[in-house]
């Protein structure tokens, strides 16, 4: 059996950002070869109910023009769980100034182990700008996961 490492991406609803990091991810890593797999939650307790389906038509939307079928698209959004960290060797939260607070308070033990990134919410970064960012974000991580 092929054990994988494992990558927990983080962001408020596990609605948009994070189901696009990482479905981007896995497809990236599958292609490489690399022993790694992600998976996503999200820091708030619930949903909002502004988000309609199992996952951002954006996040979608972008997946599909670069020829990625989204494996967990009937999924619906996963509240974060404690449980989550001890299966990830990585966490990565997608904002910080919108997720340390989340993480302070919901998981404040696991602090230290989360890495944070600057990706912007739909509300202050159009798709295009945030879905590209996190495109180079993992980009950056599967390069030095393939040096380690």
């Amino acid at each position: 059996m092929n054990v994988k490492s494992q990558i927990l991406f983080l962001c408020t609803g596990n609605y948009y950002r994070s189901r696009y990091a990482e479905e981007l991810f896995n497809f990236r890593a599958r292609s490489e070869g690399l022993a790694w797999s992600a998976f996503s939650r999200g820091l708030a307790e619930k949903g909002s109910p502004d988000n309609v389906g199992p996952m951002s038509h954006f996040a979608f939307q972008a997946l599909s023009a670069k020829s990625i079928e989204p494996e967990g698209a009937h999924r619906l959004p996963m509240p974060c769980s404690a449980a989550d960290f001890a299966e990830a060797e990585l966490v990565i939260a997608l904002k910080d100034a919108e997720h340390r607070p989340f993480v302070e308070r919901r998981f404040s033990e696991m602090l230290p182990r989360v890495i944070f990134w600057n990706v912007d919410d739909v509300a202050f970064a159009a798709p295009a700008v945030a879905l590209a960012q996190i495109d180079d974000l993992v980009d950056g991580l599967i390069s030095g996961l393939r040096k380690a």
